[in-house]
């Protein structure tokens, strides 16, 4: 990494900024925003799967399990629990921007 030609300093050429937070349109705001995710799902007591990792689970005190499936920017919510799909959409809304198809 570089500075900019045009806010290059004489005697720091090889002072080097460091970011607050990620910007887009860099390679790593993928990554900042996966780990973002991750913590969020996380904190809700999801587990990845081992088989799969953009597959995320939670056991439901019932027996029954609510899944979500993650790749990129979309997902898939899958439970037999329609009030455990809304719950769970009410926690990614407020937490994510999103819209529901």
């Amino acid at each position: 990494m570089s500075q900019p030609i045009v806010f290059k300093i004489t005697g720091k050429e090889n002072t080097m900024c460091k970011l607050k937070k990620s910007l887009d349109e860099l390679k790593q705001s993928p990554r900042q925003w996966f780990k973002y995710f991750y913590s969020f799902i996380r904190g809700k007591r999801y587990i990845r799967s081992q088989y799969d990792p953009c597959v995320y689970y939670n056991k439901l005190p019932d027996g029954e399990y609510i899944y979500l499936l993650f790749y990129e920017d979309d997902m898939l919510i899958a439970s037999r629990s329609r009030s455990v799909i809304d719950k769970l959409k009410k926690n990614l809304s407020s937490e994510f921007e999103m819209k529901d198809w």
